[in-house]
């Protein structure tokens, strides 16, 4: 096939970054009449444009009237040379559209590259996963968790896209209806006139399918869900939104209640956190009764200072209010000998006061400069703080302000007798034994041995990671995510064989009671 070596040619040409010069198309047309067995009129000139002879246009820059000026040979009106024509007129084309589509996929990668969450985005779904984790949706992009970078949506839901241009996802939820495993722990995407459903990242068969066949009487393109179980609604429920219209569709009767929440502003995505309730509007969020849509407290408050980490955002806002209420984990928490408690999250952090319950909040570097943010792991040892970041420890004589000990920081395998990086680690009063957890593995370091090493490695049955870790005269505060679980001590953490009651961050430990 004569025709096709040229086509690939030109292909390989521009993936090979020759986007069409003068020398990408003399080589096309040089493959071109070898495989015609005949030789080129060599006095064609691609650059230039002049009045059209024969209604072709070989050159694709060129109007529908014109043709590049030749010089042509005497042999032009061979059968060969006017196939030829056709062909490369054909070819060109063919270069234009491919360099285009390549244009297009450069600007589209680019994008994703750019697109920063700390910028005040406004997100158009937010659902949570089966495990707890909080999906946010911009456009075509995903950010997963609190933190991190963003990506395409259909990197994690490549059906989106296969059965719907993805430009955006207009709404989201989880479900919760335990008397349904059918249904149970699904992720529900609405997209125009579509749902969508997953569950475990895979497209349900059948689906996607018409919104007012799965959830007969919404209307299709919303503006935000959320799932609402009982008892925080009457019955297990689903909240949908689209401009001041409000829909609690029961679940289990697949009937609508169509409601008025006058005291919210338009929803455009709703998230169901921690059993509370949230309207987003742009970069702002409001809490919200799911029942009565009456909003309580002072809001709207900044969704940049809760729901997500951003360092260079908020200098000038109360930093001991938003790190007391932030939905996102802590890094690290300990406690002094005096009852002090310092939690860590980003570059922040916040300390409440033993004897006063006072909470103050500032930047890690502004206490910690030599350490400046993202700390993995603190313990107290001694009116010390020990802080890890990384493969390094760094070490402060508590007071006002904290002294940084000369000599650090060191490396953690010489500080500590262990590889980094650690997860959590936390003293118990008056111990000597410094218990380091990487995974869900924890180690004892005797510090007031010389050298530090680290020994008897044990496994942590019930928790699979543990974010940050404190040991107060209660016993052992273990966090994970916005929870924590209360152990009466670090052997009794070990050998459990079920976890207990779950307790909240915010609420329990600061006092945030929104």
């Amino acid at each position: 096939m004569p025709a096709a070596q040229g086509y690939i040619f030109l292909i390989a040409g521009l993936s090979s970054g020759m986007t069409g010069g003068g020398s990408l198309w003399d080589s096309a047309r040089q493959t071109l009449w070898a495989s015609l067995n005949t030789a080129p009129p060599p006095s064609v000139a691609y650059p230039t444009c002049g009045p059209s002879k024969l209604g072709w246009n070989i050159n694709p820059c060129c109007s529908s009237s014109q043709v590049p000026v030749a010089q042509l040979s005497p042999g032009f009106s061979r059968l060969p040379w006017t196939r030829g024509l056709l062909i490369m007129k054909l070819l060109a084309h063919i270069l234009c559209l491919c360099l285009a589509l390549a244009l297009a996929y450069s600007h589209h990668d680019h994008g994703s590259a750019v697109i920063d969450r700390c910028e005040g985005l406004e997100m158009d779904a937010v659902a949570v996963n089966e495990e707890g984790k909080p999906y946010f949706f911009h456009g075509d992009h995903l950010f997963k968790g609190f933190h991190g970078l963003v990506e395409l949506s259909n990197e994690s839901f490549s059906e989106l896209d296969d059965h719907h241009h993805l430009g955006h996802v207009d709404a989201a939820f989880r479900m919760h209806y335990e008397d349904s495993q059918a249904d149970h722990d699904h992720m529900f995407f609405f997209l125009d006139t579509k749902v969508f459903s997953y569950y475990k990242h895979k497209l349900e068969d059948g689906f996607p399918k018409d919104i007012s066949e799965v959830f007969p009487g919404i209307p299709d393109h919303l503006d935000a869900a959320v799932e609402c179980p009982k008892p925080e609604c009457d019955e297990d429920s689903v909240i949908f939104f689209k401009g001041d219209d409000i829909y609690h569709y029961n679940v289990r009767t697949k009937a609508v209640d169509e409601k008025e929440f006058q005291s919210m502003p338009n929803c455009t995505s709703a998230f169901r956190f921690m059993e509370h309730y949230y309207c987003f509007h742009g970069h702002k969020f409001s809490k919200f009764d799911p029942k009565t849509g009456e909003v309580h407290g002072r809001y709207p408050k900044e969704a940049r200072d809760y729901f997500m980490r951003c360092s260079k955002f908020g200098e000038d806002a109360d930093h001991g209010e938003r790190e007391r209420c932030s939905r996102v984990h802590l890094d690290a928490v300990t406690s002094d000998g005096a009852g002090n408690i310092y939690a860590f999250r980003g570059h922040h952090f916040i300390r409440k006061d033993g004897a006063s319950d006072v909470l103050k909040g500032d930047t890690i570097e502004s206490a910690f400069k030599e350490l400046h943010s993202e700390v993995d792991a603190v313990f107290s040892y001694q009116d010390h703080l020990y802080m890890i970041k990384d493969d390094e420890v760094f070490v402060y004589k508590v007071g006002e302000p904290h002294t940084h000990l000369e000599g650090y920081p060191k490396p953690v395998k010489e500080e500590l007798g262990i590889e980094g990086p650690i997860d959590a680690a936390f003293v118990c009063e008056d111990h000597h034994i410094a218990h380091i957890i990487k995974g869900n593995h924890i180690f004892d370091v005797d510090m007031s041995a010389t050298p530090h090493t680290a020994s008897n490695e044990r496994e942590i049955a019930v928790l699979h990671k543990i974010d940050a870790a404190m040991c107060g005269p209660g016993g052992v505060k273990a966090i994970v995510g916005n929870h924590y679980y209360h152990f009466e001590s670090p052997l009794l953490m070990i050998a459990s064989k079920a976890l207990p009651d779950q307790h909240k961050v915010s609420l329990e430990l600061f006092g945030c009671d929104h």
